[in-house]
């Protein structure tokens, strides 16, 4: 549950603490006190989206902090490494920045938004004043009937088996075309195919033929370069070379080597030197040699690396690229080719894929109309206690249009029927629901909802919208009744509600050195009775309003005593 919640620098509150209780809490205050601010950060905390807007004006930044205790054990604690602390409270803080970034941490450790939103979907459900709007889009009924019934995984089998057969309905479909079209396709990739086997393409050439054609243009000063090297090392008819002139000295020493170990050092020197010398000189020469160029070698050259920047400018970048098209050529060729082939195949494989998704698709079906079955009358018992006992409520289920009568939700168009009146036949809930009708329709269904869910903290936003009188106090015993298994934060402006609730918190705004202060109160019951007379009566407090406020508060003590569980 969610045991303390920190607000700090958001809109007009400047700081403020909230030590909620199990059970069921109730906040209530003027219009524009800031009750709203507080879902706000609710729901900061559990990874919705925010806004820097919501930081108080003058503020570096807005902070929310949330104590969550006695919390079930959950596959995300071990998938992300990071659970409650050894007394079993898990610290969620949340800081907003002016630049829109968000840091987000769970007992101190950094997570991203995304991973917090995971948790919080665990951890909370908010349901606000337009949740039922949702009941008007008839695309969400077949949702919450998915979610009651606990058909995901029948749900997840039929979409495998859908995706398949549309993955082979779009293979057929581009395999597919008239005789005319087919003998261009094939014209053109022949002519293609023929263009680029025709050049011999081979990886790497393009990079070996500019070697070559840069050493071809600049042949003659290598060639001057070598010999001349070449010469200076080997000498000629008319000059000795380096090499010779080094032997010379060599035999010049021999003799003094044999007298003077400093003359043999250097005798030893002087033949290292003369070695080498002749080494270099015969890798010269072979250099030499192998500078055979031909003559016409470059314009051939040029030639073929033309034939290659042409080629590249239809085919790709470089010759590796080319030569993969030609691979694709080839093989849409194969395809084109033996398409009559690979069609008929392919629509054998339809054939049974579609078997497949229909009988994932039936057997989903089964599954929802028995859902849909113990809806109604979940539905039916949840609004009788609401005081709506003559209400009616009914789950329709249509075939598919399109294709094969089927899309990805399944085989089934689903809405939800109701009846307002005795002898009033069923029509679709969006086109006869009163907003008050609506709100309550959309509380039991909610908490109908919730009973399949791991979810301990339940949020209501003033989901009494609409809802007045005998229906007030029946909403406050349904959230009164939830209470018992979940905790319940509720948001209204109900005197009905606020009186069943076990903790009443009061939202109240006020002005001090030219700012604007939200401040939040846990009340006493003297405190609790003023609060209810004034959403009784507004500002006009009178002893009458004040005993019915404490007759609101006798009346739920003794509801809760009567269905303590």
């Amino acid at each position: 549950m969610l045991s303390l919640l920190h607000i700090e620098n958001i809109a007009v509150i400047q700081a403020a603490d909230i030590q909620f209780d199990q059970g069921f809490n109730a906040l209530t205050g003027e219009t524009g006190a800031g009750k709203s601010i507080v879902v706000d950060a609710i729901g900061a905390i559990i990874g919705e989206r925010t806004s820097r807007d919501l930081i108080r004006t003058g503020a570096k930044s807005a902070l929310v902090n949330a104590v969550f205790t006695n919390l079930p054990s959950l596959d995300w604690f071990r998938e992300n490494g990071v659970g409650p602390d050894e007394e079993g409270s898990l610290v969620i803080q949340r800081e907003i920045q002016p630049d829109g970034k968000n840091v987000c941490r769970i007992n101190g450790r950094l997570i991203t938004v995304s991973q917090l939103r995971q948790l919080g979907r665990q951890l909370l459900n908010i349901h606000g004043q337009h949740d039922g709007q949702q009941l008007l889009d008839q695309r969400c009924h077949l949702e919450y009937l998915d979610g009651f019934g606990e058909t995901g995984p029948l749900l997840a089998d039929f979409q495998q088996a859908f995706h398949r057969l549309a993955a082979l309905r779009r293979e057929i479909s581009a395999l597919q075309m008239d005789e005319a079209e087919k003998a261009r396709r094939i014209d053109s990739l022949e002519f293609q195919i023929g263009e680029l086997e025709r050049a011999e393409l081979r990886a790497g050439e393009e990079e070996e033929l500019t070697d070559r054609r840069n050493l071809l243009r600049n042949a003659g000063k290598l060639m001057e370069s070598v010999e001349g090297a070449h010469l200076a090392l080997s000498g000629d008819e008319e000059r000795e070379g380096a090499a010779a002139l080094l032997g010379e000295a060599e035999s010049a020493l021999h003799a003094a080597g044999r007298i003077s170990a400093q003359a043999a050092g250097l005798l030893e020197k002087l033949t290292d030197l003369r070695c080498a010398a002749d080494d270099m000189a015969e890798q010269i020469r072979d250099l030499r040699e192998e500078f055979d160029f031909e003559p016409g070698e470059l314009d051939q050259i040029e030639s073929r690396l033309d034939v290659l920047h042409r080629l590249k400018k239809k085919y790709g970048g470089t010759v590796e690229e080319m030569l993969a098209y030609l691979s694709k050529c080839r093989l849409e060729l194969d395809e084109i080719q033996f398409s009559t082939d690979t069609i008929a195949r392919l629509e054998k494989e339809k054939t049974q894929a579609l078997a497949e998704a229909r009988a994932a698709g039936e057997a989903l079906s089964t599954a929802r109309r028995k859902a849909a079955q113990a809806l109604q009358k979940r539905i039916q018992t949840e609004l009788a206690q609401l005081d709506m006992p003559k209400v009616r409520f009914q789950v329709e289920f249509q075939p598919k249009l399109g294709e094969d009568a089927m899309d990805e939700t399944g085989l089934d168009e689903v809405q939800f029927l109701m009846s307002a009146n005795v002898g009033e036949d069923l029509k679709p809930i969006q086109k006869i629901a009163s907003g008050g009708e609506l709100a309550r329709i959309m509380l039991a269904l909610k908490n109908v909802l919730a009973e399949n869910d791991h979810v301990g903290t339940m949020v209501f936003d003033e989901v009494d919208t609409g809802v007045s009188g005998r229906a007030a106090q029946k909403v406050a015993e349904k959230l009164a009744d939830v209470a018992r298994t979940k905790q319940v934060l509720c948001v209204t402006h109900l005197p009905q509600l606020a009186a069943m609730a076990h903790v009443h918190f009061s939202v109240e705004k006020g002005e001090r050195e030219g700012r604007t202060y939200t401040q939040v109160e846990r009340l006493t019951r003297d405190r609790r009775m003023e609060e209810l007379a004034r959403l009784t009566s507004g500002e006009h407090i009178t002893d009458a309003t004040l005993s019915a406020a404490g007759e609101l508060l006798d009346n739920a003590d003794r509801y809760h005593k009567l269905h303590k569980s």
